[in-house]
């Protein structure tokens, strides 16, 4: 493993944007890591969707370890990888690094948009006035929107960059973090 390195590259870099968006659109699961009050790790996983602003959202009860501890702390690290990938074979995915809160109502109008965009059986439940999905629909609907902004991405796609390589781009999201 004598040949890691890591490189930083400019987060409009085509190679960086290209790699980034196939990252992205290749998973739907990412493993959250928040900051809990007495200053100790906590992980969880959800589904998520992002914007063309490079915002990410996803749902959550409120009352949850990772969502209060946001409440608290927005410091969050998120990771995204395809789980299923082989050792010794070219490996891809990308680490976040930002800050998050529960969504305002004006970004949780379009987190519910870019949401039901990525999963049309979101909406499908939380539109629907029929048995089982109406109720799936309803517990969907007592969960919130929370929104991360990343200030910093490392990505590792060795087929896009060679083996070993990590490269570290800080991002500069056109809206700030609310």
């Amino acid at each position: 493993m004598a040949g890691l390195r890591t490189v930083r590259r400019g987060f409009s870099d085509p190679r960086v944007q290209r790699s980034v968006s196939r990252i992205l659109r290749e998973n739907v699961l990412c493993a959250i890591s928040t900051v809990t009050g007495d200053r100790r790790a906590h992980i969880h996983t959800a589904y998520f969707a992002y914007s063309a602003d490079f915002e990410f959202y996803f749902l959550s009860d409120a009352n949850s370890v990772h969502s209060r501890n946001v409440e608290r702390n927005p410091s969050m690290a998120m990771a995204i990888f395809r789980s299923a990938q082989v050792w010794g074979r070219p490996d891809r995915g990308i680490q976040l690094f930002g800050t998050c809160r529960p969504a305002n109502e004006d970004d949780a109008v379009r987190a519910e948009r870019v949401y039901g965009r990525r999963f049309p059986a979101y909406l499908r439940y939380i539109r629907s006035t029929r048995g089982g999905d109406r109720r799936m629909g309803a517990q969907l609907r007592s969960y919130r929107f929370y929104r991360f902004v990343p200030r910093t991405v490392k990505i590792l796609d060795e087929a896009e960059f060679g083996g070993g390589v990590f490269i570290l781009a800080a991002v500069r999201s056109r809206k700030t973090s609310r």
